[in-house]
């Protein structure tokens, strides 16, 4: 291994896995029954010196014999332990193995098996699969520890896709630790849907042509081992196990506009009051971990065009590398017009708009999510989350209407739920001091200031506090978030600008007093801001698994800390509210959420002016 990496902000090597581990060893905090629940990078602070940086690693333990867990970090440039705590409240992401493990204490169940007789699937258990759910908080004074539920589902056979034969009121508590079902609810005797939800073997259509995606002189990019540079773009791809993909030191024109982005959580919480799903809440990164979860991703099927892969390397539950050869894809895309007219003499000039893509996808149980991040050339960062997968379904009666749930096959019901994502965007316009103001439009009432009642006009509210940060978006207002330079201006003497653009979107619908919206309070607002604190990374906290609530944002932005030309850090809520339809099923088209980032007189005229014609072989004259 290299004794220093080419950047500090690389993600992590094979080597370095392998390094950290055996500091670790060394150490004596590994056994037999210690496991790796989490490992990731530890990132050197804002304006850390790259040159004199340290590459640190976060471990985070558990004792599988215990439930006893705790972080090291270590320096594997210096090869040594650099501290060592244990856990506080919450647990660390499940583990790999105790998916399989909770199948098992499951099937090993008499009470399980009971319950599956009285039902009459006694017959049918050898394919069952017995799926591993976060079970949320609620206090229970036997769910205390390492707890996971488990849910049954029916297979015809090992091929089958589980998701379409629930077995609706049969729920098993489970503590991993001491390896023993705490108890079983039976709750009724709903049939088993029948319907199968095989999607894979449905004969393809042959009224499609091909479309061909070539660059014969190759991409515009280029990649110099972690850096990116594309058309005045110049960046730095990251990945770690929790959040997945995240980007770094993002400029545009030689000038920063975002020190990182990323999606550092995700919150799935359930609409419906049933027995078996009431208390389901994911949390995919913090409790299952986007990027360990990340797919190796196909060309021609999950990417198109001329491609650059950037391989991924995370640790299994053992503390060990395991590669991921293609975790995120790089590529070129037309995007359509970015610019056009045509003048009075019929003179017409326009110009294509093409966007650098990079992306991953994860798969976390039933749902698929895809992390877009774009580039475009008229200096706009958007970011899309594309949600697919198998939709979770409870089974009912044929034909019964629900309030909280949607008949999406003959006796087979998907609740109402959200997948509400926070995106973490640590700004750097043109600097790091910058300050931030609330953008909306407004009509002027018919009067003095406005004698023909045609006008309209925009207020531009400051934001100086973490209090006042804490926003919703308004589409009747065209409200957006304006981030401004608080030491640059522009060529009409305006400070420079970016602004984040939200798409509608509802935030956290679960009332005040559940215990999601302890657990997950980041998704009740569209936007909070916070000063730049290296340790503030995760919205809901550390560890949100089997968490009280009230860590993260809610814990943070309590002293109320001024905003103003400051070191800004914004969180964005956004996502999806999904009441289930029949074109779901069995396989769910795409969803979309995102937001973009604009600049606002960061330019002082059109940037895309110089692009080539669109005059060419391939226009129609």
């Amino acid at each position: 291994m290299p004794s220093t990496p080419p950047h500090p902000l690389d993600p992590l090597t094979a080597a370095e896995l392998e390094v950290g581990r055996a500091v670790l060893v060394a150490e004596g905090l590994v056994s037999e029954t210690t496991r790796f629940p989490q490992v990731l990078p530890e990132e050197p602070p804002k304006g850390s010196s790259p040159g004199s940086a340290d590459r640190r690693i976060r471990f985070t333990t558990l004792d599988t014999s215990t439930g006893l867990a705790g972080d090291a970090v270590v320096s594997v440039t210096k090869r040594a332990l650099v501290s060592w705590q244990n856990c506080g409240d919450g647990q660390p992401a499940y583990l790999f193995e105790e998916y399989d493990l909770a199948s098992e204490i499951t099937k090993s169940s008499e009470a399980w098996l009971a319950a599956m007789t009285r039902r009459g699937l006694a017959d049918r258990v050898e394919h069952a699969f017995c799926a591993p759910l976060a079970p949320g908080y609620f206090g229970r004074e036997d769910e205390k520890g390492r707890v996971i539920r488990s849910l049954t589902f029916l297979r015809e056979d090992a091929s089958d896709s589980p998701w379409a034969h629930p077995v609706e009121g049969l729920i098993v508590h489970i503590d991993l630790t001491t390896r023993e079902v705490l108890r079983v609810e039976d709750e009724g005797d709903v049939p088993v849907p029948s319907e199968h939800g095989r999607y894979g073997d449905v004969p393809a259509r042959t009224t499609l042509k091909p479309i061909e995606i070539t660059q014969p002189q190759g991409p515009s990019f280029t990649v110099d081992g972690s850096e990116v540079r594309w058309e005045g773009w110049r960046l730095r791809v990251g990945f770690n196990a929790r959040e997945g993909l995240t980007l770094h030191e993002i400029s545009f024109q030689d000038r920063p506009v975002l020190h990182r982005a990323s999606v550092p959580e995700m919150v799935v919480p359930y609409g419906d009051t049933s027995p078996s799903r009431f208390w389901i809440s994911y949390f995919d990164a913090g409790e299952y971990l986007l990027g360990k979860n990340t797919n190796d991703l196909r060309l021609g099927c999950d990417c198109l065009g001329v491609i650059h892969y950037f391989p991924a390397f995370v640790a299994d539950d053992h503390g060990h590398a395991v590669e991921i050869p293609r975790a995120i894809c790089l590529h070129e895309e037309d995007d359509g017009i970015l610019w056009k007219h045509t003048d009075l003499d019929q003179r017409a000039e326009v110009r294509r708009s093409r966007r650098l893509v990079l992306s991953s996808i994860s798969t976390v149980g039933n749902y698929d999510y895809g992390f877009f991040w774009y580039l475009y050339l008229d200096g706009t960062v958007e970011f899309e989350a594309k949600a697919t997968g198998i939709v979770f379904a409870g089974a009912g009666t044929p034909g019964e209407r629900r309030p909280h749930a949607t008949e999406l096959a003959p006796g087979l019901f998907a609740p109402v739920h959200q997948h509400l994502f926070c995106a973490r965007l640590d700004m750097t316009v043109d600097g790091d001091r910058n300050s931030l103001h609330e953008i909306d439009v407004a009509g002027v009432p018919t009067g003095d200031d406005n004698p023909y009642g045609n006008a309209f006009t925009w207020h531009s509210t400051p934001l100086r506090t973490e209090h006042e940060a804490m926003r919703t978006a308004d589409p009747a207002r065209a409200r957006v978030w304006e981030i401004r330079s608080s030491d640059k201006t522009n060529r009409l003497g305006i400070p420079t600008a970016y602004q984040l653009v939200p798409r509608p979107s509802a935030t956290l619908l679960a009332q005040p007093d559940s215990s999601v919206h302890k657990r997950a309070t980041f998704a009740t607002r569209h936007l909070w801001a916070t000063p730049y604190r290296h340790d503030e990374r995760y919205p809901a906290g550390e560890r949100p698994g089997a968490h009280p609530g009230g860590a993260g944002l809610p814990e943070w932005t309590a002293g109320n800390r001024a905003l103003t030309d400051t070191d800004l850090v914004l969180w964005h809520v956004f996502g999806l509210t999904h009441v289930p339809r029949p074109e779901d099923w069995p396989v769910m088209p795409v969803d979309r959420a995102g937001f973009s980032l604009r600049p606002y007189g960061f330019c002082d005229r059109n940037p895309a002016l110089d692009l080539p014609s669109g005059d060419t072989d391939h226009c129609d004259h």
